[in-house]
């Protein structure tokens, strides 16, 4: 476990008056909300570093979404303790959802942490940092509701070239296993004005790949009442010159349109990319779950998608061991992913989160039987994406190029269309044409020459054009 380094390109000033230091645990969203955490700091003379040793202030952004991610949080909690009572750091503050949530909980049991921010209190950091009264208590639960704009300071911890924005926050579902709408707060959108301008902001800085995040990107702008949607927000970023690649994640099945599917068509700069949560195909299952649908509904979903876009990419997640989840409605679940072929699938065994209507529920899973079950569904999916790769040996792939590889100093690496930041495969790369020497960012063409599970292997065999 390390703390967040800065993206390359920064060019910050060394600072040695005061340093922080950040670990940001959990999904994208979290990423974000340390991002300008740290931007603010920065805008108040701090310095970011990434070795803990050197940090005089040392802040851990938590997530709590299930057991494993409250463990890891936790954890690292633990460790940074430790090393406040031994080294440089006089401050531990604690933030994210598991500050949320067990914010009572985590300053009686670890007497260690100063200052304890939940998720809309991102302002308040530099006063934490500082030790300096702020505006909310610890156990003040009625601080607004947080949304940062594109006036809000950052600091981009992803590679130069990649980055992601939240465009909205909270959430109005009623998933029977999530905890999220009760730690967030409901759905609330930024105007499209403000996206642009931001992503406007991100290119100037050398991003060329933006991925557009929220609990739900196609509830977009709901709130915002007409001419706010995912649709149009796309048509609006696809004009912003220098934006290669548009990605947006997390869509609720019911939630995305023909409308949708036809605008992502439409723009060669938006990706053909559709990351789905299903979390189950069978109807009681789903109903159990208060998400509706069935699994003729996604088929048909998968359908239209395909229809409109063959080569689209579909990823989707599961949960399996859901309260009540037989024999027969796992396998039900696991045909549904031999019939659709999906490109990635990540599989999650359910965890049990008080204060949920889940909670409540009898006829628990045993915990061995549902890692069985998630061992079987991700071996399943393992053989497809295989195959699935196997068909694009010999093909010449657009790829961005990231740089060297995360195993080994002899390879590069990169990502295509299809393979989204940090959960998805990647493209190794071990052989380059002559002549070629790309940096970091741009996007060349790969001659992929063998597959796996996951990632692919290629050729570099020239640099792709700028359209």
């Amino acid at each position: 476990m390390g703390l967040l380094s800065l993206a390359p390109s920064l060019g910050l000033p060394e600072i040695t008056m005061k340093k922080v230091g950040f670990i940001s645990l959990g999904c994208p969203k979290n990423l974000v909300d340390s991002e300008v955490m740290m931007g603010l700091l920065d805008r108040n003379g701090w310095g970011i570093t990434p070795h803990a040793e050197e940090a005089d202030v040392l802040v851990v952004n938590t997530c709590a979404f299930i057991d494993n991610a409250k463990k890891e949080s936790i954890d690292s909690i633990l460790e940074m303790a430790q090393l406040k009572s031994k080294g440089r750091s006089k401050r531990l503050v604690v933030t994210g959802c598991l500050a949320e949530r067990y914010r009572q909980e985590l300053r009686l049991e670890i007497p260690e942490v100063d200052v304890v921010l939940g998720v809309n209190e991102l302002e308040s950091i530099v006063a934490a940092c500082e030790a300096k009264p702020s505006n909310s208590s610890a156990d003040d639960r009625s601080y607004p509701l947080y949304l940062y704009d594109e006036n809000t300071p950052r600091v981009q911890v992803t590679p130069r070239f990649t980055a992601y924005m939240k465009i909205a926050e909270g959430c109005d579902h009623v998933c029977s296993f999530c905890i999220i709408p009760k730690l967030r707060g409901s759905f609330r959108s930024r105007p499209i004005a403000s996206l642009v301008a931001e992503a406007t902001q991100h290119v100037a800085r050398g991003v060329r790949e933006l991925n557009l995040i929220s609990q739900d990107t196609t509830h977009y702008g709901r709130d915002l009442g007409p001419g706010h949607n995912l649709p149009h927000l796309l048509s609006e970023l696809a004009g912003v010159e220098g934006l290669r690649w548009i990605r947006f994640l997390y869509c609720y099945p019911s939630h995305l349109t023909q409308e949708l599917v036809e605008e992502a068509s439409r723009h060669p700069n938006v990706c053909k990319y559709f990351d789905v949560p299903l979390q189950h195909v069978n109807e009681r299952i789903l109903q159990s779950m208060r998400r509706g649908g069935h699994r003729r509904m996604f088929t048909e979903l998968v359908s239209m998608i395909r229809n409109e876009i063959p080569d689209a990419a579909l990823r989707t997640t599961f949960i399996v061991g859901y309260p009540g989840e037989t024999d027969e409605q796992f396998q039900e679940l696991c045909d549904f992913v031999e019939e659709i072929q999906f490109d990635h699938v990540g599989v999650f065994t359910y965890s049990d989160e008080e204060n949920t209507r889940a909670f409540e529920l009898s006829d628990k899973v045993p915990s061995g039987i549902a890692v069985e079950r998630r061992g079987v569904l991700m071996s399943l999916q393992r053989k497809i994406a295989h195959a699935r790769n196997s068909g694009r040996i010999g093909q010449q792939v657009r790829v961005l190029l990231e740089g060297p590889s995360d195993e080994t100093d002899l390879l590069l690496q990169g990502r295509m269309e299809s393979q989204a930041p940090g959960i998805d495969g990647v493209v190794l790369i071990n052989d380059v044409a002559e002549g070629l020497n790309p940096e970091a960012g741009s996007f060349v063409q790969v001659e992929i020459t063998e597959a796996h599970d996951y990632d692919l292997i290629g050729r570099m065999v020239s640099v792709a054009s700028q359209s």
